[in-house]
């Protein structure tokens, strides 16, 4: 199954990092998920921007509204995400605990089970194709 572990922080705290300490939390995750990377079982890992970079698009009455930001009602928001393919579930939770033990900047990890759907195709997999 894969899963998406999605990363909660004060993206104040961690867009504050000095490079320094944004380079010694990175060497930390890095150790965290080289294993996962070498099994074949973490897909893309991303970090988002700041929600100052963010555009969204809702829904309005006639057409679809752009604004700007995402215009969160949170002091946490999402700051990226990891994709596992994993066996069970107690797996992604202790990869994510791995994770949340050696970064200070996040709030906390949320797992979800999701599928790939390939473009043009109604078909989607559980699993990396």
């Amino acid at each position: 199954m894969l899963y998406a572990i999605l990363c909660y922080a004060h993206e104040e705290t961690v867009f504050a990092w000095s490079k320094e300490e944004e380079d010694a939390v990175m060497a930390k995750l890095i150790e965290v998920q080289t294993p996962y990377a070498q099994a074949g079982k973490l897909g893309p890992v991303g970090r988002l921007m700041p929600t100052t970079a963010a555009t969204t698009v809702r829904k309005g009455r006639e057409e679809p509204l752009v604004l700007d930001g995402p215009f969160a009602e949170t002091k946490e928001v999402l700051l990226g995400f990891y994709t596992l393919e994993a066996e069970t579930l107690e797996e992604a939770v202790a990869f994510s605990k791995k994770l949340s033990a050696v970064n200070p900047g996040s709030s906390s990890y949320e797992i979800r089970p999701f599928y790939v759907f390939h473009p043009g195709e109604m078909k989607h997999s559980e699993t990396k194709t």
